[in-house]
């Protein structure tokens, strides 16, 4: 029994140094001075996670922030959350999005249009991960539809409102996972084969080829396009996998001591959005707050350009 006990400790201080290596010096490169005041942003899927952290360290950097959520009631309590950790600091809003919906999202642009005077920083954060397969409200395959269809007709329809309001940034949240995705044209709804690890992948090299074809799009005005990884995180994304019940415990230590927290998976994002370092920069996929190289896959700008053309088609811009 001793030794069992000792086993234990042995392994929880292990975890606990590596945790300490890998993480214990992890800060943000945003300056302390760094002020968002007067500054709006939104953050999409701002209730949990990498989102919530992001939106409690733009809230303390005194922005006004849009907490833009599927689930209104869980946003509040988020936003009830980052004011007690912020002591107050920034506006945070609550406003509803469903990215799952093509009407949502135009609703919920149409209220920002008509409410907003400015955007300065647009943050596409929200995603599902290897969900099973399910369709959209519009009919699309839910990941390729959320993770990127929602957040291209958001992007879209908020672009003369990011001009007006210029300089202004948009930071686009995709994944390392990246690299085992591949764009099918034949098939982008999936309806031929569908695998949830793959799909995820695909909508999240869609993300990296939509900001380097937006980038492109919007070269003549002040509004930056970026992307990045945010890392491994501890987020409630992996809902969907399914661990059996013996090994959830060695996953919680393994995923405690080895990935991120989402305060830490959410620095690149607010190193994006308030940086000076990142002023002018576009068309750039970033890791860790440093600027990372892509696979050829995701630098081809014909594969780009028509993933744009058919995205306008698919959710009804043209």
């Amino acid at each position: 029994m001793l030794s069992v006990s000792l086993s234990v400790a042995a392994l929880a201080a292990g975890l606990y140094l590596a945790r300490w290596l890998l993480w214990g010096g992890a800060r943000t490169r945003t300056p302390a001075s760094a002020s968002m005041r007067g500054q709006t942003v939104i953050v999409t899927g701002a209730n949990s996670g990498i989102g919530k952290a992001t939106a409690a360290g733009l809230a303390r950097l005194q922005a006004r922030v849009i907490l833009a959520c599927r689930d209104t009631r869980a946003a509040e309590q988020a936003a009830r959350d980052i004011r007690q950790e912020a002591g107050g600091a920034g506006e945070l809003l609550v406003r509803r999005l469903d990215l799952a919906s093509l009407s949502s999202v135009r609703s919920f642009c149409q209220q920002v249009i008509q409410e907003e005077p400015r955007l300065d920083v647009l943050i596409n954060n929200a995603g599902i991960f290897q969900c099973p397969y399910m369709k959209t409200e519009d009919g699309f395959e839910m990941q390729f539809g959320v993770n990127h269809l929602g957040h291209f007709l958001l992007t879209n329809l908020l672009l003369e409102l990011l001009k007006r309001s210029a300089p202004s940034r948009i930071v686009v949240v995709s994944s390392k996972l990246y690299k085992y995705g591949e764009i099918n044209f034949d098939d982008l709804n999936s309806e031929k084969s569908y695998n949830k690890s793959f799909g995820y992948s695909r909508s999240k090299l869609a993300n990296i080829l939509f900001t380097r074809e937006l980038a492109k799009h919007l070269e003549d005005t002040e509004v930056t396009a970026n992307v990045l990884h945010p890392g491994i995180v501890r987020t409630n994304l992996g809902r969907h996998i399914d661990i059996p019940l013996i090994g959830q415990p060695i996953f919680k230590m393994v995923s405690w001591a080895f990935f991120k927290t989402p305060e830490q998976g959410a620095q690149t994002s607010l190193y994006l959005a308030t940086s000076p370092e990142v002023k002018g920069v576009s068309r750039q996929y970033f890791g860790d707050c440093k600027q990372e190289e892509l696979l050829p896959k995701a630098m081809d700008d014909a594969v780009a350009k028509k993933l744009w053309d058919v995205s306008e088609r698919m959710v009804g811009l043209i």
